[in-house]
């Protein structure tokens, strides 16, 4: 059991719910690079734009804006670069299914650190 103490939402897509109509809520993990997890913790992230597209056999969030960390000495990262989600086999199937057979759209409302 998860207290609610330990969740910090960095970025709440509030726009989603009135552009879409939401049908399945998933959640997932994401694969961030070097300096880009110090710009999350900071709360500088905006999901108004993103989405969610399927190559390969697995989901990339795209369009996420996540800014370049202004402390960062060696590297940062494009800001809009195309991230990695991190579910399990059977969710990632289904939301597949669903992206091919239904012509729904996957979009990202939440972000959040655990």
């Amino acid at each position: 059991m998860m207290a609610l103490d330990s969740v910090k939402v960095v970025a709440n897509n509030r726009r989603a719910s009135y552009d879409y109509f939401l049908l399945d809520s998933y959640e997932a993990g994401i694969v961030l690079l070097g300096s880009e997890i110090k710009s999350v913790r900071s709360g500088k992230v905006q999901l108004r734009q993103s989405h969610v597209t399927d190559k390969g056999g697995e989901l990339w969030l795209i369009n996420a804006h996540i800014a370049a960390y202004e402390w960062a000495t060696d590297h940062n990262y494009d800001p809009v670069r195309v991230r990695k989600l991190l579910l399990h086999r059977r969710e990632i199937n289904k939301v597949i299914h669903k992206l091919r057979e239904s012509g729904l759209t996957v979009i990202p409302t939440k972000m959040y650190i655990r």
